[in-house]
Order: structure tokens, then sequence, then C-alpha cells
């Protein structure tokens, strides 16, 4: 439950409806307030914090763009603590497992599919192997804290023994111990889609929501192509990132 409200202050210069962002981001920073957690009512909240139902709909509203609340309509809904974001930086091309294990949350992989198939068209282009040769397919939900976040497939050259192994952990650890063939850079395309009705009810969202697919092919330190992927991410759950900076221009 939320704490008692602060005594907003006023002619500093700062909005109420930002002093009201700033207490609720602070009672979730000190664990007030958990994912999940709905907060009071508008008309009351408002009264609590003396201010009109518009100034605190301005704060809410504020807060649900940036992934913070999530709002649901009806009798039963509210204004509910969402999921914290998981970022998701794709410069330094670490694996989904230590991308969690750098935000302290426990990556957990379902297996859907893994098996040996006829390649597929983009496959084959991304792995440099012929149309229809055979590559493994790994399909998997992953979850962060028991909720899904993403769907991944990946395909693989006919590495031997890829399949009898563990393929609930990090497949690139996978990969770079039993094969020495450790992923060292990648080429990846992002596109926003929308979710089919079966990856919706894998991901536990409504068909139609918005996905972000990410199209990569990594390639060993040598040049080898080791994976092609197609993996979808929920927007409301992962932010992606990539880092930039400028490389110094040739001289005349």
């Amino acid at each position: 439950m939320v704490g008692t409200p602060p005594e907003l202050e006023r002619g500093t210069g700062v909005p109420a409806h930002v002093q009201i962002e700033r207490w609720l981001l602070q009672s979730i920073s000190n664990g007030e307030l958990a994912p999940g957690d709905r907060l009071p009512g508008e008309r009351e909240l408002a009264g609590r914090l003396g201010v009109s139902r518009m100034t605190l709909r301005q704060a809410l509203a504020t807060l649900e763009r940036e992934g913070v609340l999530l709002r649901v309509p009806g009798r039963s809904g509210g204004a509910f603590v969402a999921e914290p974001r998981i970022e998701c930086d794709l410069t330094g091309l670490a694996g989904f497992t230590e991308q969690l294990r750098r935000a302290h949350l426990r990556a957990e992989a379902r297996i859907r599919r893994a098996a040996t198939v006829p390649a597929p068209p983009g496959a084959a282009r991304a792995l440099g192997v012929a149309a229809g040769s055979p590559v493994h397919e790994v399909a998997r939900v992953r979850s962060a804290g028991r909720s899904p976040v993403a769907l991944e497939r990946s395909y693989f050259p006919e590495l031997p023994g890829l399949l009898g192994c563990d393929l609930t952990g990090s497949l690139y650890a996978l990969l770079a111990e039993r094969y020495d063939l450790e992923p060292r850079t990648a080429v990846e395309r992002l596109e926003p889609v929308i979710a089919r009705p079966g990856e919706a009810a894998e991901l536990g969202i409504e068909p139609g929501a918005p996905l972000m697919l990410i199209e990569r092919t990594a390639y060993a330190g040598d040049g080898t192509p080791v994976e092609y992927a197609l993996d979808l991410f929920r927007p409301d759950r992962v932010r992606i990132s990539v880092r930039s900076g400028v490389t110094e221009r040739p001289g005349p």
C-alpha cells in the first residue's frame, strides 16, 4: 500500500504533477509499492494529496507512458505498478541470460521446439548453407521472474550433439565451451511487429499487441556464422538500447 502522501510544495516552480510523479517513483524505489500493487482510486488519492483529479491524472499518465504504471479500465481496474522494464543493451552481444544477470534477475527458458529441420531460406542465407540443408532449430520462451518477456527462435549449423545438451541456459556459453564457437560479432535488425495469436498466448498478451522483432546473425571470431535468430520481445517489459560513438575520420 502506498505510504503517506507528501505535503506538496507550492511556489517552488515544480508543478504538482511532477512532485506526485517523484513521490510515486520513490515509493516504488524504496519498496513501499511493489509490482502488481494497486494504487488507491483517483478520487481518494487526489483528496489525500490535495489536488484535482485532473492534476493526478496528468501524473499517472506520465508514469504510464514511461512504463512505470499500468492502468486498467473498468470497475475492477485502476492504476497498478508495472513490472520493471529489463534493459537489453545490444552493443556488447551479451545473450539474454547475461542481460538478466546484469539486471539482478533470473533468466528462465522453456523449450518450445528443439529439432533438426531443413534450413528455411533466411536461415540458409545467414548460415551460408544451401536452402533445405539440415540445421538445428531451438525455439524457447524466455522469462524473468516467471513472467514471459520474449520468444526466441534460433538456427544453428548442424553441430554434433547440440540437441542433446541442456538448452535452458545460455546458448552462447554452450557454443563457446563445447564447440569453441563463441559469438563475437553480430548483425542485428529491429522491426516493430504485432503479436499473432500463438505468440500472444505464449507471452500472456492480447493478439495484435506490439512486439519488437530482432533478426540477428551472429559470427565467431573468424567470421564463421554460428547463429541466425528471430527474437520477439515485449516492449512493455524490455527496453532495447544501443550505444554509439563517432569514429575518427581519416585525414586528408
